[in-house]
């Protein structure tokens, strides 16, 4: 990436009023066409949102974007999409025992409307409140439940594919924990024992930084420094690790982009997380020195992993840093991304979700170089070819992709690679990104997805 050290929020301005302009019309656009007996929207083909069943991640995502949009505007008619479509359909959620996906789910929507409620913006009640924050803990007890020991004597929420699965997504999804904690609950085990919640938030995130994030240090052949893998598999007999593993991803020994795009915004949040809490709290588990230097360095690695090799010119990457085709295009990281390649995919909603966590590292560090890769992916993806300005399409971010190997993403006619179509979770961080920085370029509270106090 070639960051533009001048750029600033300032000159965001214009393209940030654009992304919620069009996000308006697109969330309504939604909510007028979309049938809920044909399950969720997930991804676009010819710019209309369609389902695919995997699991019922990106519900969140759907109504969230609304709070987010109301977060913005005061338009109460997407406080009211928000609101609605939360009570009616996300219970379901709260109480998924199949899923690792509750942080995204669940803090997209309970979440953030409660953030908006304790910020004195929606007017809502003790009841109200209390309605949020029980669904929250609620959720949170449900993801550390699923629980896998390992032989160090920690462990990891597992994924959906089963108890031996860590995925570099939960990352992100596991700061359901770290609410339910400060909201004073655990998850009651066999003979009423309390399991701390933030307990299995620090070791999951530990286990995660150990085992899908490289160092540099000859783990194996393909160890290089700030390499994400998506998927370590363990041997739930013994609690070992075996070997690394992708479902979305290229091979084990590539990285997959949005995997790494998880990565860097989840442990970039957790260290803003980290301050909130006492000596007290962290004492338990380490300590406040020892946790935070491992996160540090996960999120340091992962981050200049991203600017230095893993996208184009403008900070765009394609949807694996080890996709075969990338040798067609030549020097595909001294030009900017081209969509419409005859190669391979760009995954704009992989920069959206890693835009986020290097704004947020670069605050929490005080270093500008992270900051103004943020902006600079930004300024990229809210413009063209990525800001979908067509009012019959949809989707809010273009040339996002789901599944490369399973092939579920659409080619259009004419293309070689799938291509001009938006997912559901990269519209909604393209506009939490949105969101964020709109706040900062006018002074507002910081985004976190915790308690400011």
């Amino acid at each position: 990436m070639k960051i533009d050290d001048g750029i600033t929020l300032q000159d965001l301005s214009g393209n940030l009023s654009r992304v919620f302009e069009l996000a308006g019309q697109k969330i309504q656009a939604i909510d007028s066409t979309w049938d809920p007996a044909a399950g969720t929207p997930v991804f676009t083909v010819e710019g209309q949102y369609t389902t695919r069943g995997w699991t019922e991640w990106t519900q969140g995502f759907q109504f969230g974007c609304a709070v987010l949009q109301y977060d913005v505007t005061d338009d109460d008619a997407f406080l009211e999409i928000g609101r609605r479509a939360t009570v009616d359909k996300m219970a379901s959620h709260v109480t998924h025992m199949g899923v690792h996906d509750h942080g995204f789910n669940n803090l997209s929507t309970y979440g953030n409307l409660r953030r908006l409620l304790l910020e004195g913006r929606t007017g809502g009640d003790d009841w109200e409140r209390t309605f949020y924050e029980m669904a929250i803990k609620s959720s949170g007890a449900v993801q550390a439940a699923r629980w896998t020991a390992i032989a160090d004597g920690k462990g990891f929420i597992h994924s959906f594919n089963g108890p031996h699965s860590l995925f570099s997504d939960t990352i992100r999804s596991c700061r359901i924990l770290g609410v339910a904690h400060t909201l004073g609950h655990h998850l009651m085990g066999e003979n009423d024992r309390a399991i701390s919640l933030l307990e299995r938030l620090i070791h999951h995130a530990e286990t995660t930084a150990s085992y899908n994030v490289y160092y540099g240090e000859g783990r194996d052949r393909w160890d290089v420094s700030g390499r994400v893998v998506h998927e370590s598999i363990f041997n739930t007999n013994d609690g070992n690790y075996r070997c690394a593993s992708t479902q979305q991803g290229y091979s084990p020994f590539s990285t997959w982009t949005r995997g790494l795009a998880w990565i860097v915004t989840g442990y970039a949040e957790l260290l803003e997380f980290l301050d909130t809490l006492s000596d007290a709290d962290l004492d338990k588990y380490g300590g406040r020195d020892s946790i935070a230097a491992t996160f540090t360095t996960a999120a340091r690695a992962t981050a200049d992993f991203y600017i230095d090799g893993a996208t184009a010119l403008d900070g765009i990457p394609y949807w694996d840093t080890g996709a075969p085709g990338l040798f067609e295009l030549g020097d595909w990281q001294g030009r900017t991304s081209d969509p419409h390649n005859a190669h391979e995919p760009i995954d704009s909603s992989a920069a959206a979700i890693t835009a986020q966590g290097l704004y947020r590292l670069g605050k929490r560090l005080g270093e500008s170089r992270y900051t103004q890769a943020a902006l600079t992916t930004a300024s990229t993806l809210f413009d063209a070819p990525y800001l979908s300005e067509d009012a019959n399409h949809q989707g809010l971010l273009l040339h996002s992709i789901y599944h490369m190997p399973n092939g579920w993403d659409h080619v259009p006619d004419g293309s070689k690679i799938p291509c001009g179509e938006s997912s559901m979770w990269g519209d909604y961080h393209g506009l939490e990104l949105a969101t964020l920085l709109h706040r900062e370029l006018h002074g507002q509270q910081y985004l976190t997805f915790f308690d400011p106090a």
